[in-house]
């Protein structure tokens, strides 16, 4: 397939050129871990599939070799070694390294956001302690926020809004997740609830760690983790707008999907020690659905909210980027000629869907 074959009407970038292999043994990692993520991603564009898969195959091997590090294993270091390779151009021989590398170099995927995710990761591996939501935001900035920004860039837009909105999302989820897997955490030397809330409802951290158990406090403070969550996909959801046409089913999903295992998490009763909340597949799929219809709806917000204080660094870091590599916004940047053809074939399209619909009327 030639380039010019491989390039999508909505973008200005060819799709990936993977090895079939190795673009395999990414879907394999992403089936195997973020259900969520790759019902969401099938509705992503080819053009971003590829890229999205790429990504996230690297951001879960990083994510397993840390957590199943080894007494006097290093694996911040080994993770570092093995980006440094990466934005060098020679990646180490892993599957994951190799198709992250072609991200980075199609895309010029700028490099702080990657260091900021191994950030959060060694806060893991450091067993760091979080008082105050505010603590919670930073650390769901890095392992979560940082992944939205990256799909953002890699999506087209690099508008500061729209990243902000992507950066928040991301924390959002993060918020969803934590609240999700309470029980799963405590058992592994693990707390991400704030601890000043904790306190607040009656909960000595240090002693409940002892003996993880689930209680009335617990649950309210899982609900206010949970309102927190509700409140950043609130401001985050007018950002889907601002993304490519053929992006925003696929980000509406995630977002609706996400959400959902918050909303599922209340009608189980807030009780995330002793079970894991999921979302039935029926679930999911009646969501695909309807974020088909929802994203023809979502406006951009006429008032830009202030962003997420955690996120400002990210955002910051990519408008620096920007500025360095030159990369173009979607559309608005686009040569008058490029507009116009774009509009034309647009205008195409839509004419020949018609045409198809009376065809089948008439037959």
């Amino acid at each position: 397939m030639s380039t010019s074959d491989r390039i999508s009407n909505a973008g200005n970038l060819p799709e990936l050129d993977f090895d079939s292999q190795d673009l395999q043994a990414c879907v394999a990692m992403m089936q195997g871990g973020s259900k969520t993520f790759f019902a969401a991603s099938r509705l992503l564009p080819p053009r971003v599939r590829t890229a999205a898969i790429a990504l996230y195959a690297f951001c879960r091997v990083a994510d397993d070799l840390v957590d199943e590090a080894a007494a006097g294993d290093t694996p911040l270091d080994v993770l570092q070694e093995r980006l440094d390779a990466i934005y060098a151009g020679t990646p180490h021989d892993h599957v994951e390294d190799h198709a992250l590398s072609l991200v980075v170099q199609q895309y010029k995927l700028p490099r702080h956001l990657l260091d900021a995710l191994i950030e959060g990761f060694a806060w893991d591996a450091g067993g760091r302690t979080y008082d105050s939501i505010e603590d919670v935001h930073a650390y769901g900035a890095r392992v979560a926020g940082s992944v939205g920004a990256m799909m953002s860039w890699i999506m087209g837009p690099q508008s500061m809004d729209t990243l902000a909105r992507a950066c928040e999302l991301g924390v959002a989820m993060q918020l969803t997740n934590i609240a999700r897997d309470v029980g799963h955490d405590a058992s592994i030397g693990r707390l991400y609830l704030p601890r000043r809330w904790l306190i607040e409802a009656g909960v000595q951290p240090e002693a409940w760690m002892v003996e993880p158990t689930f209680t009335p406090a617990i649950a309210q403070v899982v609900a206010r983790l949970l309102d927190e969550a509700d409140r950043l996909y609130k401001q985050a959801h007018s950002g889907i707008a601002a993304l490519p046409p053929d992006c925003r089913a696929a980000i509406c999903a995630a977002s609706m999907i996400y959400a959902e295992i918050g909303h599922q998490l209340r009608r189980d009763g807030l009780d995330s020690v002793n079970k894991r909340t999921v979302v039935s597949t029926t679930r999911k799929l009646m969501l695909l659905a309807s974020a088909w219809t929802q994203v023809h709806w979502i406006r951009v917000s006429d008032h830009t909210p202030a962003p997420l204080a955690a996120i400002v660094g990210l955002v910051q870091g990519c408008q620096a980027a920007t500025q360095q590599t030159g990369n173009k916004a979607y559309f608005p940047n686009r040569a008058m000629p490029q507009r116009v053809a774009w509009m034309l074939n647009l205008f195409e399209r839509r004419e020949n869907e018609r045409l198809d619909r009376n065809a089948i009327r008439s037959s």
